[in-house]
């Protein structure tokens, strides 16, 4: 093969929205890379965003002749994504298949007819050229379809339980805790004995979570919604909390019960607030409105943004190297991934198939095989 099959998506100045089906030709392996033929690549949150920016899907069409989904963009939320305007970009932030082809150090030769994931940016595609580092090597028994998402959820799980480590807390707090990430969160804590207190905003997925062993959960629709998280944060002590919502004020009350089991038995003036430092680090945008903080919980506090490849980029190659292994060890135990649906590159631009994977319901999971 010379060419292969890709989607590259692109936002014009005049605000429209185009997802292109195209052949694009598959470079030469050089010295340190791999031409891995992709037979599955997961669509997750992470890729939505870049795919379709903030184009009004509701009013999406798309032309089958020409293989393209176009959408309108509000003219006023151009400047928000001015970097990006009228360029044709690749999408799809990670996949698995075979490798076909290697460059010619030891390390790519070695990959040779291997299945192994890939973290790339451009895995929407029958093809993807990308780094020996960029990949994980899986058992011969592991497909691609196990393999497919084992960067994106698996190592930011892993990643959450060594920045706590890393930052001198005991304990995590977790939002939107029923996803297929939050699962694997679960697993990871109770298989390591670090209390973990789930979020999530229906009693389904409370149920979901205590049938795998989750000890601590908190449903956010529930009347005694804070005063169950206070009662779970006070028994387990947690003082750092990822956040997938963004949106509103749970950040606000994250941070305000663990101020009010911080300063529990406070003497005296408590004019600034327990001296435990408190942490929300918001990895997601489920939740787009504003994140409304409602301040009641003294000065010890602070608030971010946390990205996996910036925290992987704050390791030691050996580090990361350990970390690839045991999702590969583990891929289908600890971060096993069900699908809802198969897709082909051209289904995935389909309206009626968007509206069901832009949605992002809980245990709901969607891949596309580009070979399909």
């Amino acid at each position: 093969m010379t060419t292969s099959k890709q989607l590259l998506t692109k936002i014009t100045s005049q605000g429209q929205l185009e997802i292109n089906l195209v052949d694009s030709d598959i470079p030469e392996p050089k010295a340190h890379q791999v031409v891995v033929k992709i037979e599955a690549t997961p669509i997750n949150p992470s890729d939505m965003w870049p795919m379709f920016g903030p184009a009004n899907l509701n009013e999406a069409t798309f032309d089958a002749n020409k293989g393209q989904l176009t959408a309108p963009v509000h003219p006023g939320l151009l400047p928000r994504i001015k970097s990006r305007l009228d360029m044709s970009l690749p999408i799809g932030n990670e996949g698995a298949g075979v490798v076909v082809a290697a460059g010619e150090s030891e390390a790519a030769q070695s990959m040779l007819g291997k299945t192994v994931a890939v973290l790339s940016g451009a895995c929407f595609a029958q093809y993807c050229c990308v780094p020996v580092q960029a990949c994980i090597v899986h058992k011969e028994e592991t497909t691609p379809q196990q393999a497919a998402s084992s960067f994106v959820n698996p190592l930011t799980a892993l990643g959450m339980v060594e920045t706590m480590r890393m930052e001198g807390h005991s304990a995590l707090v977790h939002t939107a805790a029923a996803s297929n990430l939050g699962i694997m969160l679960n697993k990871i804590c109770i298989a390591e004995g670090v209390p973990l207190v789930n979020i999530v905003r229906k009693q389904s997925q409370a149920d979901l979570l205590t049938e795998i062993g989750a000890k601590y959960v908190c449903n956010s629709s529930s009347d005694s919604f804070k005063k169950d998280l206070y009662k779970a944060i006070e028994e387990t002590g947690a003082t750092l909390a990822f956040d997938a919502i963004g949106g509103g004020e749970l950040v606000s009350d994250i941070l305000t019960a663990m101020e009010a089991v911080g300063s529990k038995d406070a003497e005296g003036f408590n004019t600034y607030g327990s001296d435990a430092n408190k942490q929300v680090y918001i990895y997601g945008g489920l939740d787009f409105s504003p994140t409304i903080l409602n301040r009641a919980y003294g000065m010890t506090w602070g608030i971010g943004g946390w990205l996996l490849m910036r925290f992987l980029g704050k390791l030691a190659p050996e580090k990361v190297g350990a970390l690839h292994h045991r999702v590969a060890n583990e891929i289908n135990t600890t971060f096993k991934s069900d699908f809802t649906d198969v897709l082909s590159l051209e289904e995935a631009l389909q309206p009626e198939k968007i509206a069901q994977y832009n949605a992002k319901k809980t245990g709901e999971k969607y891949l596309i095989n580009p070979q399909k």
